[in-house]
């Protein structure tokens, strides 16, 4: 069995509630929503299983995609078209319990309290395996962003190490986040390429560094795209905040009992790296064996996520480490991560 803990979905009944208010109030992003319709793995259930039946011992995580329901809605809409979506999903996992075993729960994360009860129901209610945070979170507007380490934001951390779940963090960053002060959009699509693996290395240097994870030490925490920077700059971490340290411009770090670099060795990641296997060796040498789970990104490639699946699959049959390693990304961490256990005697 082979557990996809980082694929895509948006349900029917979801999607075309936010068509409608994109028809209505966001008429300029109707091109884009058209693009996400044409992705119908991403909606489709003839369509994603026909995908996942090349892979037949293939099972899904099913994760919350964008754009975030709270750029889309009055702040008093946003709990019921989550509401929606959740329900949706629990349903899925009920009915095709052999393609779906898990879902991650969307949040209203415009409202903590709201988010805080929308969670304990998922979780409780739905039987879900965790939740999504959006980095940054927005602030019911692409201009109003706002990082995940905000005292507002501790209630639910706390939650979730109580509940032994993890949390997912997907990145996100809009096209008029501009690359240089003198522009007023970004070019060349570099906002996603680039700018969104950068939001991750924000998120988690924010999460470190404000104390988070030295708070909550039970904390789990799901990185995209295999830690983003933080593998490949290792060194320059550990460099730079002790040259910095030495010359008494990191008090900010007083409040953390280990060096930073031991935080942040301390988060799981995805294995989305559409097939780079010196990627994910670089991955797997920072973080460890037991923090890499596999994780595709479906649906959104050109082949409606065949081919990140099939990629990452063999990306990860490239790496130099033991069969019982390759297990572990497979399928074993995410049991273990996602209190699963029961599902290990499944081939």
């Amino acid at each position: 069995m082979k557990i996809d803990i980082y694929t895509h979905i948006q349900p029917r009944k979801y999607l075309d509630e936010l068509l409608k208010v994109v028809e209505t109030h966001h008429k300029h992003l109707l091109t884009r929503f058209r693009v996400i319709e044409s992705t119908r793995s991403l909606w489709n259930l003839d369509e994603r299983f026909r995908i996942m039946d090349k892979y037949g011992d293939l099972v899904q995580v099913l994760v919350p995609t964008g754009p975030p329901v709270e750029l889309l809605v009055q702040p008093k809409d946003v709990i019921r078209l989550v509401k929606l979506y959740n329900d949706e999903i629990a349903e899925l996992v009920q009915r095709y319990p052999d393609r779906f075993i898990a879902a991650v729960a969307c949040l209203p994360l415009n409202n903590v309290d709201m988010a805080l009860e929308e969670a304990q129901r998922a979780i409780t209610d739905l039987g879900f395996k965790g939740i999504l945070v959006d980095s940054p979170v927005y602030d019911n507007s692409p201009e109003k962003t706002k990082p995940i380490d905000l005292p507002e934001y501790m209630p639910l951390y706390e939650m979730m190490s109580n509940y032994h779940l993890p949390i997912w963090i997907h990145p996100r960053r809009e096209s008029s986040v501009s690359d240089y002060t003198t522009e007023k959009e970004s070019k060349y699509f570099i906002f996603h390429c680039f700018g969104w693996p950068y939001e991750t290395t924000v998120a988690m240097a924010r999460l470190v560094f404000s104390g988070v994870l030295e708070t909550y030490p039970a904390l789990k925490l799901i990185t995209h795209h295999c830690g983003a920077m933080i593998p490949y700059f290792a060194d320059r971490i550990v460099n730079l905040y002790g040259y910095h340290r030495a010359h008494g411009q990191t008090g900010f770090m007083d409040k953390l009992k280990k060096p930073p670099i031991e935080y942040f060795k301390k988060f799981y990641n995805d294995t989305a790296l559409y097939g780079n296997t010196a990627g994910l060796m670089c991955g797997y040498a920072f973080f460890g064996i037991d923090r890499l789970l596999f994780g595709t990104d479906m649906p959104y490639d050109t082949e409606q996520g065949g081919q990140f699946i099939r990629e990452t699959i063999q990306a990860i049959k490239q790496m130099n480490i033991s069969d019982l390693e390759r297990e572990k990304i497979f399928k074993d961490n995410a049991l273990d991560l996602l209190n699963l256990s029961a599902a290990k005697g499944k081939p």
